[in-house]
């Protein structure tokens, strides 16, 4: 059985701590929990084995029998009125139900599976969009270097749709940390001679994606066992990361389904 409380009071400590990271990027490196607003990102975490310690839901989300099962799957169930739920959310239009959940911030890095290397992209939208591409083409590790958006905050979280709890991933990473992924890193250029529907791609191996205004560090590139260019007939300078990484990582994938 789980238990239920009805809060009323604002200064309730669960709420103090999940105001706290909900309106904090960095705060789950230290509370070791993540808050995850909506009844979409809590359904995922739950289909892929997470288990929340706490869910919140607004007491007219609680009088609903499919948020009220879905509270239920929490050992602990705060019911809140909505103006108390809203203090908790980053979204115009608050949802009516969140989770808190675990967080091991202690992740190491996997060999030998094909991964997606996050140079310091500040923008919480690319690397949310990214992480999706990530996972549905089968890249399951997520390596982001330090300088990289928290890969646990409110708006990468919303931005990743629950591609999170498919993935591996591992932050605060210097480029010499990535020696242990122990597959070649690729990386995109304008200056590369070779384009990226010519050539054959490693299997598996890193695909590294750089800051969103000054590419990938030189470090890294130095770094990496190929560089190849994205086709742009269209004429444009370049892509957003988050096209370019889409693009990339599909072509990774029609490899792997289409032998030669």
């Amino acid at each position: 059985m789980n238990q239920v409380l009805h809060i009323t009071s604002r200064d309730n400590p669960a709420l103090l701590r999940l105001r706290k990271l909900s309106s904090d990027s960095h705060a789950y490196r230290k509370t070791g929990s993540v808050w995850l607003e909506g009844d979409h990102l809590a359904r995922a975490a739950l289909q892929r084995g997470y288990a929340p310690t706490l869910a919140v839901v607004t007491e007219s989300g609680y009088a609903d029998p499919v948020l009220q099962q879905l509270a239920d799957a929490a050992p602990r169930v705060l019911v809140v009125p909505e103006v108390l739920f809203k203090g908790l959310s980053g979204l115009e239009s608050p949802a009516q139900i969140g989770f808190e959940m675990p967080h091991d911030g202690h992740a190491a890095l996997r060999a030998g599976v094909d991964t997606v290397v996050l140079d310091r992209l500040q923008d919480a939208g690319n690397v949310g969009t990214i992480l999706r591409s990530a996972a549905a083409m089968d890249f399951r590790q997520i390596a982001a270097l330090k300088g990289t958006a928290a890969l646990w905050s409110p708006k990468v979280l919303r931005a990743g749709m629950g591609a999170h709890f498919g993935l591996h991933l591992v932050e605060g990473l210097n480029p010499a940390d990535l020696d242990a992924l122990q597959v070649p890193l690729v990386a995109t250029s304008s200056h590369a001679e070779q384009m990226l529907h010519v050539v054959t791609l490693p299997t598996p191996c890193a695909w590294v994606m750089g800051h969103e205004g000054q590419g990938v560090q030189p470090e890294l590139m130095q770094r990496c066992a190929l560089t190849v260019g994205i086709p742009q007939p269209g004429g444009e300078e370049s892509l957003n990361v988050g096209s370019a990484a889409a693009v990339c990582l599909y072509e990774s994938a029609r490899q792997r389904l289409s032998p030669p």
